[in-house]
């Protein structure tokens, strides 16, 4: 019961912070251009603050061992209240990329931290419902979010992110009044120093127990953020969208994606497996892609989204369920190292995105299409369909705590 009142705790905390984030999604595009920016712009963006995740979600998962949950989901909420703050104040398309980077840096602390948390709160047989409780969050957040920033941004481009900065200091409030510590003291990591990002120790990641999941992390995240990195430039473009219609679908997405995380995650998980899960998903979102180009009208273009949404909405919570599954004692640092190769897949996935958009519209989706399908037919030799199956990596000697 009272793991039960944590996660509700750490789901309302992580649908305020996912609000703010949904906010400024569907005005990014035409914020961008307001400062007479494009595609290539627009990715790099998404992309440097996806850098900064990919280096420092390790640092923090690290700490956040060390130190305890609650203290680093602080750290994040806070740092990104901040930085939206000073992104609406900006006037040089050089401040957004600077506070944009500083952004990703403090709220990378936010996701791995929070996974973590849900590992401390649940068993092995119940932890794919709990991350699916992290994914609803998310999904949860980007319901509410993308609507009220396209609304806001019709009056206001800069109006978002001030709002967002509002919504993530009331999950700081909400993390110190209500969340409790759920990292015992005598259960945190106390030797060496806490080690910074190490590109080695990512190498020996990908090609160690855990190395296919880190691997399937990235290409994932690469595909699908050719989807998210560009949706609302692709709907201007094609369609000629305002931002209150991007919102509105991006609402659509969020609200897909929440339904299906939290009322079929958990029993999915717990009847077929995380590998079934995955190989599923896969294959749906390598269809759903080339769905998603045979839109031709605002109807149309709400069912492909819609039906894309919810064939890859399990994806990352079953693939977190099982990194967790074989993380050892060391929850925080290894899922914040899974962490970053999404990061990583966020980072190359919108710069591929930005340029292939600027060359032609069609181009980001099929590059993802066939990037699903690729890691799809690998999936068939890496991973069985039943749990009892399953090929999952032997449990891990742990990512080794930094020390001298």
């Amino acid at each position: 019961m009272k793991n039960n009142r944590n996660l509700v705790i750490l789901f309302f905390t992580l649908v305020v912070v996912m609000m703010g984030f949904g906010l400024i999604i569907p005005i990014m595009p035409y914020y961008i251009e307001s400062f007479g920016a494009g595609g290539v712009a627009l990715g790099s963006m998404m992309a440097i603050f996806s850098i900064a995740q990919f280096i420092f979600s390790p640092v923090w998962g690290n700490l956040s061992d060390r130190y305890g949950r609650k203290k680093i989901l602080l750290v994040g909420a806070f740092g990104n209240a901040l930085f939206m703050v000073l992104f609406g104040l900006a006037t040089q398309l050089w401040m957004l990329f600077v506070f944009r980077a500083l952004a990703g840096i403090l709220s990378s602390a936010t996701l791995p931290t929070a996974m973590a948390y849900i590992s401390d709160s649940t068993d092995e047989r119940n932890r794919g419902g709990g991350m699916g409780v992290f994914g609803a969050a998310m999904g949860a957040g980007m319901v509410l979010g993308p609507g009220l920033g396209g609304w806001l941004g019709s009056d206001s481009l800069s109006m978002p992110f001030f709002v967002g900065a509002g919504l993530s200091m009331l999950a700081v409030l909400a993390i110190l009044a209500f969340l409790p510590e759920s990292l015992p003291a005598d259960k945190r990591t106390t030797a060496g120093r806490v080690k910074g990002f190490d590109l080695k120790q990512l190498w020996r990641s990908l090609s160690g127990p855990l190395g296919y999941l880190n691997g399937l992390s990235f290409l994932v995240f690469f595909a699908l953020t050719n989807f998210e990195g560009i949706f609302g430039l692709y709907a201007q473009y094609r369609f000629d969208y305002s931002p209150a219609q991007v919102g509105l679908i991006m609402t659509v997405i969020g609200l897909v994606s929440a339904l299906a995380q939290g009322a079929l995650t958990g029993p999915v998980t717990r009847r077929y497996g995380e590998n079934w899960i995955i190989r599923t998903s896969l294959i749906a979102s390598a269809v759903g892609f080339v769905l998603m180009l045979l839109a031709w009208d605002f109807a149309t273009v709400l069912i492909t989204v819609g039906l894309f949404v919810f064939s890859n909405a399990m994806l990352r919570p079953a693939i977190s369920s099982l990194v967790s599954r074989n993380a050892g004692d060391q929850q925080g640092a290894v899922l914040g190292v899974n962490n970053s190769f999404m990061s990583l897949g966020r980072i190359i996935g919108p710069l591929w995105a930005g340029f292939m958009i600027d060359l032609n519209l069609s181009f980001p989706y099929l590059s993802g299409a066939l990037i699903m399908l690729a890691v799809y037919l690998a999936s068939l030799a890496r991973l069985r369909a039943r749990p009892d199956e399953a090929a999952a990596p032997a449990p891990v000697k742990a990512i080794q705590p930094s020390g001298d």
